[in-house]
């Protein structure tokens, strides 16, 4: 933890550990209308991840139709499950659901009320072809047991591969084509065993390599082709050494995979974190950003601050796994703007309080909806209605600490 001459140090609630507000943290709170965390970044990332649903895939029944459906939302949810195109229907109504605010209770156990009520939909995603295994999966066809994806075509068991092709077992993998067994690779084709790779070809068991080609069981290659265990090679000579390892054995790859995991620890040099192009950017796993501070997983980002997980986000704080501007404590906030403590949303502007919303704006504390305005928990209210009970909301909360 850094602490600048202008910072505040706190404890957090959670872990009781001390922890540094900066002035940058404080700029985008008060920009936003959010009180100071009481819990260090780390608690507030892990309870932020505890929304994500990672359940196992399972086959049910729409509560709407009966329709057959396949989700990872487990059977003891409180709220009725429907079938995604169901879901963004005309055949229900989510306004049904509206209530009035109840200004000596507390706000979040209301819309948590709400939350057990209104329907979900059984799946995240949009515009897939084929992908009934998959959740989360974005553009994509003929894909399955897939999660966080966009536009893959015929990838299978595979977690957050982008713009990927005929591939099996990836997991964070960009603009790969006929790999397998890969995790963090970007621009690879027929690569197979390999680990934070880019720009390769036709090779395997890999570590840190770029632009290589024709090579196996290397690491720390730039711009190489027919190398063995970083020992170079004429192509026939490769081509003869490789006929010595039978990849299609289970037993011969997990001895090899074995060897190759015990060499990158002993002959293997590591860099301090797997940032490229960063510009004042703090964090690992980093693609592209600008003044990004701890962040973690983040590709073409600018001004970030305690994110994880998400793709061209500007100005943006606590956000876990979200493509957005200006949005703080949300998870999985798709294409948000202005947005505070949403979930699983869409499309959504200048709202709080949101639960699988989709094409809504000014909006607080609301459950479903699709294409509204100024609603609250679920009820519609003229413009004015709605800022003067907003605010009225936001000080019943402030006073009890919420």
């Amino acid at each position: 933890m850094s602490i600048t001459m202008n910072s505040e140090t706190k404890i957090c609630q959670n872990c009781r550990q001390s922890f540094a507000i900066e002035p940058e943290d404080r700029a985008m709170y008060t920009r936003l209308d959010l009180p100071d965390p009481e819990q260090c970044p780390r608690c507030r990332r892990k309870y932020l991840l505890a929304f994500w649903i990672f359940g196992r895939f399972r086959i049910t029944a729409s509560a709407l139709s009966g329709k057959r459906i396949i989700t990872v939302l487990p059977e003891s949810v409180p709220f009725p499950i429907y079938d995604r195109e169901e879901f963004v229907s005309d055949v229900w109504d989510p306004m049904e659901y509206g209530k009035d605010y109840d200004s000596s209770r507390s706000f979040i156990e209301q819309i948590t009320e709400l939350q057990t009520k209104v329907p979900h939909p059984h799946q995240t995603g949009l515009k897939n072809t084929n992908c009934d295994w998959t959740d989360d999966v974005w553009e994509s066809r003929e894909c399955y047991l897939n999660r966080s994806a966009y536009r893959n075509e015929f990838v299978s068991y595979s977690y957050r591969a982008f713009t990927c092709k005929n591939s099996v077992d990836l997991a964070y993998c960009f603009d790969c084509e006929h790999a397998y067994d890969c995790l963090y690779c970007f621009k690879c084709y027929k690569v197979r065993h390999s680990f934070n790779s880019r720009d390769c070809i036709d090779s395997a068991f890999l570590y840190d390599c770029r632009n290589c080609q024709d090579c196996f069981m290397s690491w720390n290659l730039r711009n190489k082709q027919y190398c063995i265990r970083n020992q170079q090679f004429s192509k026939e000579t490769y081509e003869e050494e490789l006929k010595k390892y039978d990849l299609r054995s289970y037993n011969e790859v997990q001895r090899l995979r074995q060897e190759f995991w015990n060499r990158l620890g002993t002959d293997a040099v590591h860099r301090s974190n797997y940032n490229i192009q960063n510009t004042n950017s703090t964090g690992s796993f980093l693609v592209e950003d600008k003044n990004c501070h701890s962040c973690f997983f983040l590709e073409k980002s600018e001004n970030c601050r305690y994110c994880f997980r998400g793709t061209m986000g500007k100005d943006n704080i606590d956000i876990m796994g979200s493509v957005g501007e200006k949005c703080a404590r949300g998870s999985l906030d798709q294409w948000g703007y202005e947005n505070i403590c949403s979930l699983y949303t869409t499309y959504c502007r200048y709202s709080a309080y949101l639960d699988n919303c989709e094409e809504s704006e000014y909006c607080f504390g609301c459950v479903g909806l699709r294409k509204k305005k100024y609603c609250i928990l679920n009820k519609q209210y003229s413009k004015e209605e709605y800022e003067k009970l907003v605010a009225q909301i936001k000080d019943d909360m402030k006073k009890r600490g919420e």
